[in-house]
């Protein structure tokens, strides 16, 4: 299938691509955000596959690109980006007559801070993007997903990219300073994960339970990257999560 592209501001990485499934299509739209520890090096060529998978089970997928740290990206243009980009739904779904009541976030390693982040950004203290969103999520579905940033730093994973991204203040996106969200978080890590160790999805689940939020940690055979192989078994939980969170919505 071939996507159909969206630029949601004036810059080569603002834009989003909309992967159509054939009709009848399943209800809602699933956002795919990429990861790379927020860096250009990485970009949405990592998540077109999965929405191709999404769109090839009945689901309208919407693969999203952003700034990144080396091309203009970091505090607060990332940020600004991701909100705009999942915004940029409301024009394709006039066009194309998607459902935006149910919008599942899938993302991966960075783009799972970044999924949750944009869940509940309302919920983030100092936030730079302003108003409420024009699109509500209603579940996100991390994978390996950076969700303690404050451990992070301290472990200076990935040559100290979380203080790249936001210098020393990361409360400001720290998804573990916004429990707990009003929506499901099922963080999914990968059991031989070495990029990003999997306390960082068991200490964003512990937190967000025992301040009475709906999260769940569930562990998956592979590595990092595992999780972004859409022949393999671990993004098949997160494909049937997606799924899921889009049924009940």
């Amino acid at each position: 299938m071939t996507p159909q592209r969206y630029a949601y501001g004036p810059g080569p990485d603002q834009w989003a691509e909309l992967y159509l499934p054939k009709l009848p299509r399943q209800a809602g739209v699933a956002v795919v955000v990429h990861g790379g520890y927020w860096r250009s090096a990485y970009d949405a060529g990592l998540g077109a596959p999965l929405a191709h998978d999404l769109a090839g089970h009945g689901v309208a997928a919407w693969n999203l690109e952003y700034r990144r740290m080396g091309n203009g990206g970091g505090w607060p243009e990332t940020f600004l980006d991701v909100a705009a980009g999942i915004d940029a739904l409301v024009p394709a779904a006039a066009d194309h007559g998607l459902d935006l009541a149910r919008v599942v976030i899938v993302g991966h390693s960075a783009g799972g801070q970044l999924a949750v982040w944009a869940a509940g950004r309302a919920a983030f203290p100092a936030t730079a993007v302003g108003a409420g969103p024009a699109v509500a999520v209603c579940g996100v579905v991390s994978q390996s997903g950076l969700l303690n940033l404050a451990r992070a730093q301290e472990l200076g994973l990935s040559n100290n990219a979380v203080t790249a991204l936001l210098g020393p203040d990361v409360s400001r996106a720290d998804p573990l300073a916004a429990v707990p969200l009003p929506v499901p978080v099922y963080a999914v890590h990968a059991e031989n994960d070495d990029d990003v160790p999997a306390s960082q999805s068991h200490s964003y689940v512990d937190a967000a339970v025992a301040a009475g939020g709906k999260a769940e940690f569930i562990p998956v055979p592979g590595d990092h990257f595992s999780l972004i192989d859409p022949a393999g078994n671990a993004w098949a939980v997160c494909r049937e999560l997606v799924l899921g969170l889009l049924a009940r919505a």
